[in-house]
C-alpha cells in the first residue's frame, strides 16, 4: 500500500512539474500531452506503439505519452484541472466524467469528432459520455461482467451450463451454487471489496435502476424491487445457503484467483479482462471457461462504464487533439487496444474483427454480450463518487456481511445518499 501511495504521489508530482496549461508549440510544432491509464504490459505496449506511429507520420503534431494510474486518477485530475496543468488528452472512465464535464474542465467534442467515429460507436456508447447538451469523451473500450468457471467441476456436477442464448436466471444461479458447494468448498466467490459498480451494473438485468431523474432534472435514489435482486442473491448465498465464500467479500478480483485455482470455489464473477491474469497464472492443465452473468427480467442487459478519451478544455489545440483521437480509434487500432487490454471495443467495425470471435479464452462469449451493454446507472449522476465512497460502499459491505438488513440498506442508500446528491444539484 505504501509503495502504491508513493508511486501515485510521484505520478502527480511529475505531472504537475511537467505539464503546461495546455498543448505547447515549439518551432512551429504542436506538442500534446496524452495521459494514458493503460497498465497491463500488452496494453501499454499497444498504446505506446500507436503514439510512436502517430508521431512518425505527423511531425508537426507531436504526442507525448504520460503514464497515469487508475488508483489515483480522479484526485490527480481534479488537482491538475484546478491548477491549470491538466494533460491535453485524458484517459479515464465514463463514470468519472460527470463532475469534470459539468465543472467545465473538459472540452465539448460534438463538433470536433469526424463522422466516421461518431457513426461507428452505437448511441448507447455515446450516452455514457453525454452530459447536458455536450459530448465530453469518446468511449472506446468496455468490459462486461462474466462468470469465470472451473469447467471440469461444472461438467462433473451435471448442472446446466448457461450460454448467452440461455443464461441462468438469478434464482437458478443461486440454486446452482448450492449444488456446487461441498464440504469446505463453495459454488461461488464474490470479490466485493468495491461492491457498488458490480451491484449496480448487474442489477440492470433485474430491472434495477436506483437513480431516477425527475421532471426538474434532479436525480434521487430509490431502492426498488429490481434493485434488491442482486444484493439479496449475494447475501443469501453467503449467509443462508453457505454456497458463497464469506472471506472473499472484502477481496479484489485478483485476490480470489489463488483459491479458484486451488479448487476452493467453482466460479468467480469478474470483469472480462481478468482472463489475461487467468491465462498467465493458472496451473498447467487447469480447465476454465467463460459464462455469461445471470439474467433477470431485463435479460442479459448490464451496465458498463467504458474507458474514455477526452480533451481538456484548457487545451489550445483541440482540433489537433481530436485528430489524434480519430487516429488512435481507427477500427484496426481499436482492435489492437482491445486485445492488449483483453476488453471489447465499442466501435462496430472493430467489434466485428474475427480476432474477437474466437472460442479461445472466451472471446466469443464476451463479444456475444456486447449488444446488451448499457450505460451504467450512475453514469450522469453528479456527486456519484462521493455517494459511492461515503454511503453506498460501507452500506453494501455491511449488508453483504450480514451486519445490517435490507431495510437499513435501503434507508442508508436513499436517505443518506440523497443528502449527498442534493448538494451537487442546488
Amino acid at each position: 500500500m505504501r509503495t502504491r501511495i508513493l508511486v501515485a504521489a510521484l505520478t502527480v508530482a511529475l505531472l504537475l512539474a511537467g505539464c503546461s496549461s495546455g498543448g505547447t508549440r515549439d518551432d512551429g510544432r504542436v506538442t500534446l500531452r496524452f495521459q494514458s491509464l493503460a497498465w497491463q504490459k500488452e496494453s501499454v505496449e499497444a498504446t505506446e506503439e500507436l503514439v510512436e506511429e502517430w508521431n512518425a507520420t505527423h511531425p508537426d503534431i507531436r504526442v507525448e505519452y504520460v503514464q497515469g494510474s487508475w488508483d489515483s486518477v480522479h484526485d490527480q485530475l481534479l488537482t491538475s484541472f484546478e491548477g491549470g496543468e491538466a494533460p491535453d488528452i485524458i484517459h479515464d472512465a465514463s463514470d468519472d466524467l460527470a463532475d469534470f464535464a459539468y465543472g467545465g474542465y473538459l472540452a465539448d467534442l460534438t463538433e470536433l469528432l469526424p463522422e466516421r467515429l461518431r457513426s461507428d460507436i452505437p448511441p448507447s456508447g455515446w450516452e455514457t459520455v453525454t452530459f447536458g447538451d455536450g459530448v465530453y469523451g469518446v468511449p472506446f473500450l468496455q468490459e462486461p461482467r462474466v462468470l469465470i468457471a472451473n469447467a471440469a467441476w461444472l461438467k462433473e456436477s451435471g448442472v446446466r451450463v448457461p450460454t448467452p442464448e440461455q443464461p441462468w436466471s438469478w434464482a437458478e444461479f443461486r440454486q446452482v451454487t448450492k449444488e456446487l458447494a461441498g464440504d469446505g468448498t463453495y459454488g461461488v466467490a464474490w470479490p466485493l471489496k468495491e461492491p457498488v459498480s458490480a451491484t449496480l451494473n448487474l442489477s440492470l438485468s433485474a430491472g434495477g435502476r436506483l437513480f431516477h431523474r425527475g421532471a426538474d432534472g434532479k436525480v434521487t435514489v430509490r431502492f426498488e424491487e429490481g434493485d434488491e435482486v442482486v444484493p439479496r442473491t449475494v447475501r443469501e448465498q453467503v449467509n443462508t445457503d453457505r454456497s458463497a465464500s464469506p472471506t472473499t467479500l472484502g477481496s479484489g478480483g485478483s485476490d480470489t484467483l489463488p483459491g479458484f485455482f486451488a479448487g476452493k470455489y467453482a466460479m468467480v464473477p469478474l470483469g472480462f479482462s481478468y482472463r489475461q491474469q487467468i491465462v498467465q497464472q493458472a496451473p498447467e492443465g487447469f480447465d476454465w471457461q467463460v459464462l455469461p452473468a445471470p439474467a433477470g427480467t431485463g435479460g442479459l442487459t448490464q451496465g458498463v462504464s467504458p474507458q474514455t478519451l477526452s480533451v481538456a478544455q484548457d487545451c489550445p489545440y483541440k482540433k489537433e487533439a481530436a485528430a489524434f483521437l480519430d487516429f488512435l480509434l481507427q477500427p484496426r487500432n481499436m482492435v489492437r487496444l482491445a486485445l492488449g487490454d483483453w476488453m471489447l471495443p465499442t466501435g462496430r467495425q472493430a467489434l466485428a474483427d474475427p480476432a474477437l470471435h474466437t472460442a479461445e479464452h472466451g472471446w466469443a462469449t464476451g463479444t456475444a454480450l456486447a449488444a446488451r451493454l448499457r450505460p451504467a446507472p450512475a453514469q450522469t449522476v453528479r456527486g456519484y463518487p462521493e455517494w459511492k465512497d461515503k454511503v453506498a460502499t460501507p452500506a453494501l459491505q455491511e449488508y453483504y456481511s450480514g451486519a445490517i438488513g435490507l431495510d437499513e440498506l435501503r434507508e442508508r442508500l436513499e436517505e443518506d445518499g440523497n443528502l449527498v446528491l442534493a448538494r451537487y444539484q442546488r
